[in-house]
């Protein structure tokens, strides 16, 4: 089995419990990869930076980072700060950890997107100079030739930002037309491209129980996604940040993944439980009859 677990950034959540999970999977000799974020921490960075962190919704109401230059540098030592951390505290745990980020050997790689569209005061606008990126491609050669000789990656954002770059009247032509360059992208995004990539179960570790029907009511936990039915229930019940983690499950799900979990990262053993049947089970049996019925409505 391959497992891909996405550790949180949260302030709430505590990584030890998840970094003696992975030791423990890896001794089984399970192939695990972590990955993880930190939008925390960059928050925090800037803060002590006397920079405010901006966030923009989208005309589609996604709530997300406006990462212009400034920002993307503090990103940059933010993630590679928790990156060697998580490191060091697997090695420490006995695994054989190996850290990467997104643009290390194209791990993460798409289109940077430079411009995004966004919703000021009611009304549409453009903004300019941001520094994000979609995921379009993963070098899952790496992560498998790294699997196979015995080592646990750990990775995270920035992904590889792909921008064409435009001859100049010198130009000999035979220099490359591509420009790579470090972007900003989600990490419960990414950790869905590996796992889809890998067709791996993921489990996404956040800072409370799982899905909640009602988001205010933990005994209103979510179980088991297996239908249709059960997919737009799930879809009706995740607020805020819960969104993102139901999209980037099915990121996952539509890449292969055979199931995601979404658990409680300070849950007791939070990776072994949720293996276990812990959190809330989404299984890819319910975009496929989602799948099913809406190519049936279309005939």
């Amino acid at each position: 089995m391959t497992v891909v677990i996405k550790v949180g950034g949260a302030r709430a959540v505590d990584p030890a419990g998840a970094l003696a999970d992975v030791a423990s999977l890896v001794a089984d000799g399970e192939r695990v990869v972590v990955v993880h974020g930190g939008s925390t921490k960059v928050d925090e960075t800037l803060e002590r930076l006397g920079v405010e962190p901006e966030y923009v919704e989208t005309p589609s109401g996604v709530v997300g980072r406006f990462t212009d230059e400034t920002t993307m540098e503090v990103f940059e030592m933010a993630f590679g700060h928790l990156n060697t951390q998580l490191v060091a505290g697997l090695q420490s745990e006995g695994v054989d950890a190996v850290g990467l980020n997104g643009v290390d050997g194209k791990l993460l790689y798409g289109p940077r997107k430079s411009a995004v569209r966004v919703v000021e005061e009611g009304k549409k606008k453009i903004r300019r100079g941001d520094h994000s990126g979609t995921i379009k491609q993963v070098n899952g050669d790496l992560l498998e030739t790294l699997l196979g000789d015995g080592y646990t990656p750990v990775a995270a954002p920035p992904m590889a930002g792909s921008e064409a770059r435009s001859a100049s009247e010198d130009s000999s032509g035979d220099e490359p037309r591509e420009q790579i360059i470090p972007v900003n992208t989600d990490a419960d995004r990414s950790a869905a491209a590996i796992a889809g990539e890998l067709d791996a179960k993921l489990v996404l570790l956040t800072d409370v129980e799982g899905v909640y029907a009602d988001p205010d009511d933990p005994s209103t936990l979510i179980e088991s996604v297996e239908t249709a039915a059960d997919w737009d229930a799930l879809e009706d019940a995740a607020e805020g940040f819960m969104g993102r983690k139901i999209m980037a499950a099915e990121e996952a799900l539509d890449g292969g993944a055979p199931e995601v979990v979404v658990a409680d990262a300070n849950a007791a053993e939070p990776i072994l439980s949720a293996l276990d049947g812990g959190g809330t089970h989404v299984h890819a049996s319910a975009l496929e009859q989602d799948t099913d019925q809406t190519a049936t409505e279309e005939q």
